[in-house]
């Protein structure tokens, strides 16, 4: 069985009138076991690879390797099938039926490297056809409560609409998860992050074939050690509150406020998605009625539950001063990771600005990220902004674009802008 902690991180006391409190919720997962092995159902796990005309030459090749790197990373027992996706998605194994999936063993493992050994190259790009296929095929295992999928691409989504991409990323939001990968410098990273992020995955950047296989393997190891099929963050605030927004902030930036289900009229459920032994640190922020100086409140009652059992909670309490020592210490935690959600959102924006050729904007928001990375310590987001950006004085985010950068560079930062550093509490 596995066991959650849940320790809390905050300055509690508030201003004479102030209503917002902001808390770090650190949980941490031990005990989590393999996939499938809970006893609360099966997992299932599928390898989605581009095979479009312009996967053609070192990319494929390197496809072919890294799916059969994956395949051998999959525990015995695990449901599994392969696609192949170009402008159409096509079930490469199993073989001889519309839908469905087998489980992993030798045999079949043979049988799916083969299959995918015979990797060509051909067609265009629609990867919504390719999201559609892989919740039929996961949906034809119901006994699976853990679906997961590695994507790979290449390119730009280019043969069907953008809205029937966000039809098939609607159609599988909820259920799957899913990694997804871009090998070189030709696809587009807002694109692919929209299907990672709708499907609480994670999004990067493979800038050479070569290194393809590594990261495949390295994925779906992880998603074998992965033992909890689905977690909730569940959030109470008394009545009258305002539940501002609940962020994942490390090990990445992700925003769950939207996520939010109702378990009853005072509490929200907020999925985190499967576990294995980690930790990761959750951003809660809750406005309240003003109190008078002395009064105390619990502001927040935040809880990790896994179906209807609750495995560990911390509380977030709320205390009214007149001491100014008190009330205007922000909380290192708390002021680390505001950071670095900016940092994120900031590099994304100068980018953006940058490809649209608004260099003030760009600069200006680069600057920012800039100083930021260096308040908050994070020295691998300033490695990475000094190959975009000649840095005169990071301490005020003094910058200036640099006239040549590598398209690798940039998408090497705009994929990594949402990982964190880890505050020391």
């Amino acid at each position: 069985m596995p066991t959650f902690s849940a320790d809390v991180y905050q300055n509690e006391f508030l201003p004479d009138g102030g209503t917002d409190v902001h808390a770090i919720v650190t949980v941490t997962c031990s005990g989590a076991g393999a996939v499938g092995q809970a006893g609360a159902g099966d997992a299932a796990e599928l390898v989605i690879v581009d095979t479009s005309g312009s996967m053609d030459g070192e990319n494929i090749a390197a496809a072919r390797t890294a799916a059969a790197a994956a395949l051998d990373q999959i525990n015995d027992g695990v449901w599994f099938a392969v696609i192949a996706g170009s402008h159409e998605a096509r079930l490469a194994y199993p073989y001889g039926r519309e839908l469905g999936m087998v489980r992993m063993e030798d045999q079949t493992r043979a049988q799916a490297k083969a299959a995918v050994a015979g990797f060509a190259a051909d067609g265009g790009t629609a990867m919504g056809t390719w999201l559609t296929l892989a919740t039929r095929v996961l949906a034809s295992v119901p006994s699976a409560v853990q679906r997961h999928a590695i994507l790979l691409t290449d390119g730009i989504n280019q043969h069907e609409t953008p809205e029937q991409l966000s039809a098939a990323i609607e159609g599988a939001r909820g259920q799957f998860q899913a990694d997804c990968r871009g090998v070189g410098a030709a696809w587009e990273v807002a694109e692919v992050r929209r299907i990672a992020t709708a499907l609480m995955g994670t999004v990067d950047l493979i800038a050479r074939p070569e290194d393809m296989a590594a990261d495949f393997e390295g994925i779906m190891r992880a998603a074998m050690g992965r033992g909890v099929a689905e977690a909730a963050l569940r959030v109470w605030a008394p009545q009258g509150a305002q539940v501002l927004f609940v962020r994942q902030v490390a090990p990445t930036v992700e925003d769950l406020t939207a996520r939010r289900q109702d378990v009853n009229p005072l509490t929200g459920a907020y999925p985190t998605g499967a576990w294995g032994d980690e930790s990761r640190d959750y951003h809660v922020a809750v406005r309240l009625a003003a109190k008078v100086v002395g009064q105390e409140q619990l502001a927040a009652r935040v809880q990790v539950a896994i179906g209807d059992e609750v495995l560990a909670q911390g509380l977030v309490k709320a205390l009214w001063s007149n001491d100014d020592t008190l009330t205007t210490r922000i909380d290192p935690a708390v002021a680390h990771y505001t950071g670095q959600a900016e940092l994120a959102e900031v590099i994304q924006d100068g980018l953006a600005a940058k490809a649209a050729g608004d260099s003030d904007t760009a600069t200006a928001k680069l600057g920012r990220a800039v100083q930021l990375a260096a308040e908050t310590g994070n020295e691998e987001a300033t490695t990475r902004l000094r190959k975009i950006v000649e840095i005169e004085d990071a301490d005020t985010g003094t910058v200036r674009l640099k006239r040549s950068v590598d398209k690798l560079d940039e998408m090497a930062l705009d994929t990594a802008s949402t990982k964190t550093t880890r505050v020391k509490k």
